[in-house]
């Protein structure tokens, strides 16, 4: 037969409009299985505004992301005291939890509907150098650390810290034992007065990051929310391609580029800073505007 013979007769095949036909392409594509996918939120700034409301939508588009078969996640700087306060706002009981900026792994025991949790994963350090470093540079700064069984130890309270259960101790009481992380509020500093300090004191035997205002956050050296939300992929056995994560702040950064360089994607809210923007590579809306619901709800 030849090719002429294998053509339709004359106006047996009906066509579309293009606008139409691309309404078509794109509906299939919104019918079409995505497959099971790791979304993990970060909490302040994405899921949680300033005034520590819940972000608009986000419980309804969590829940039905959760519908749809995805596991929803926080990877968070909280700690666990602080982290499963805001799951159950959330009406989510994932299988882990990340807290601590990587440095602990928390795991769902038993039934989902117990919401018991244990710790899969926890890196520590030795944090009496870190100390001593920062306490010589930052006289009046308020310090706390967080010890492997989740326990607390601080200098000075802040309003901004939940305190629930810590300890108040001297300077000196909060080395001698490892630690999970370093905290550090000097009030009278900027995040940019923190920037230059890291740079100038050199803090290379540990992790840091610094947020909005002036705090800054230590974890163990290579240790922070993406080398944690790796344990738990690998654990879950879900795709790279198919990790979704989301975040606004510079803790952020590590686990944007883990998801984006393996295939996965990153998007950061809106008003976060640009180079949280640049390690996504995809910009949302702002918390405020609802922006983790938006991307969700594209899934």
């Amino acid at each position: 037969m030849s090719d002429e013979a294998a053509l339709p007769d004359s106006g047996a095949v009906e066509s579309a409009p293009r606008q139409e036909a691309a309404d078509v392409v794109a509906a299939l594509a919104d019918d079409a299985p995505v497959g099971r996918m790791l979304i993990a939120l970060d909490i302040d700034g994405t899921v949680l505004l300033e005034d520590d409301t819940l972000s608009p939508g986000v419980v309804d588009a969590v829940a039905d992301a959760g519908e749809a078969g995805h596991e929803v996640m926080l990877a968070t700087g909280r700690s666990w005291d602080s982290t499963h306060t805001i799951m159950a706002r959330l009406g989510i009981r994932p299988e882990y939890a990340v807290c601590s900026n990587g440095a602990i792994i928390m795991r769902r025991v038993g039934d989902p509907d117990a919401g018991e949790y244990e710790r899969a994963h926890v890196e520590t350090f030795d944090p009496t150098e870190v100390l001593t470093l920062l306490g010589e540079h930052l006289a009046g700064a308020h310090f706390l650390v967080e010890l492997p069984d989740g326990s607390r130890l601080f200098t000075d309270y802040l309003d901004d810290w939940n305190l629930q259960g810590a300890n108040k101790v001297t300077f000196d009481e909060l080395s001698g034992q490892p630690v999970c992380r370093v905290v550090v509020v000097a009030p009278e500093q900027t995040d940019q007065d923190f920037l230059e300090l890291v740079e100038r004191i050199g803090l290379s035997q540990v992790s840091y990051a610094i947020g909005w205002t002036a705090w800054l956050d230590i974890a163990p050296q290579g240790v922070d929310k993406s080398t944690a939300l790796e344990r738990v992929r690998t654990w879950l056995d879900i795709a790279p391609h198919q990790v979704l994560v989301m975040g606004d702040g510079r803790n952020d950064i590590e686990m944007m580029q883990w998801a984006v360089r393996n295939g996965g994607r990153a998007i950061a809210m809106h008003q976060g800073p640009p180079e949280v923007h640049a390690a996504a590579g995809e910009v949302g809306l702002s918390v405020t505007e609802g922006g983790v619901a938006a991307a969700l709800r594209t899934l």
